[in-house]
């Protein structure tokens, strides 16, 4: 009989733990990923060879979550609704190491006060290494360089990626004609989710 006590237990304890983990874990400035359902994200998973192809940063408002991403146009969004957006609702949330010393309040404030520059502003079709426009991964990347000192993930050339794909061909076809810019600076979804600065803190 106890034995089967404190089996139960135990299931109620991890069933608490997992139903928590969804929401009350996040932190504020925590980088969230997931498998965009839009027209260029499966030509941008085969030439990065990863999954994941959207991403923004999640910021805590009173009690309800948001992430901050560069859509059309760059904006802020409920959390449970860019879930929804992504692919079958799965993502992945990582947190840069040591987190409790580098986002002070101080640092956070500045992250959203440079976040705010680029609200507004159209999403970057042609991932171009400006602030005129901006992509997903440029925004969260350009926020922690500002804001943070870091630099998370590898800054690419367009040429480093795998572009014999034909999807991916027309994709950059449909792009730029025959004028792809391969020597252009790129900061990828798969850059910064394989990036050691981050930890995985919650995979569904």
């Amino acid at each position: 009989m106890k034995k089967t006590y404190y089996i139960l237990l135990s299931l109620i304890i991890l069933i608490s733990c997992h139903s928590k983990t969804e929401l009350t874990e996040f932190q504020n400035g925590d980088i969230i990923f997931q498998t965009s359902k839009s027209g260029q994200s499966k030509a941008i998973q085969i030439a990065t060879g990863s999954k994941y192809s959207h991403m923004g940063i999640i910021y805590k408002k009173g009690d309800d979550y948001f992430v901050y991403e560069a859509v059309q146009p760059v904006k802020l969004i409920p959390l449970n609704d860019w879930i929804n957006r992504g692919e079958n609702g799965h993502y992945v949330v990582k947190r840069i190491k040591n987190s409790e010393k580098l986002l002070t309040p101080e640092t956070l404030l500045k992250m959203k006060q440079i976040g705010e520059k680029y609200a507004g502003k159209d999403y970057d079709l042609y991932f171009e290494w400006s602030d005129s426009r901006i992509y997903c991964s440029e925004l969260v990347w350009k926020i922690y360089k500002e804001a943070v000192g870091l630099e998370i993930g590898e800054l690419e050339k367009l040429s480093d990626f795998d572009l014999t794909d034909k999807a991916v061909k027309q994709k950059l076809i449909e792009r730029y004609g025959d004028n792809i810019p391969k020597n252009e600076l790129v900061i990828s979804p798969a850059s910064m989710f394989e990036s050691d600065q981050l930890i995985t803190v919650f995979k569904n």
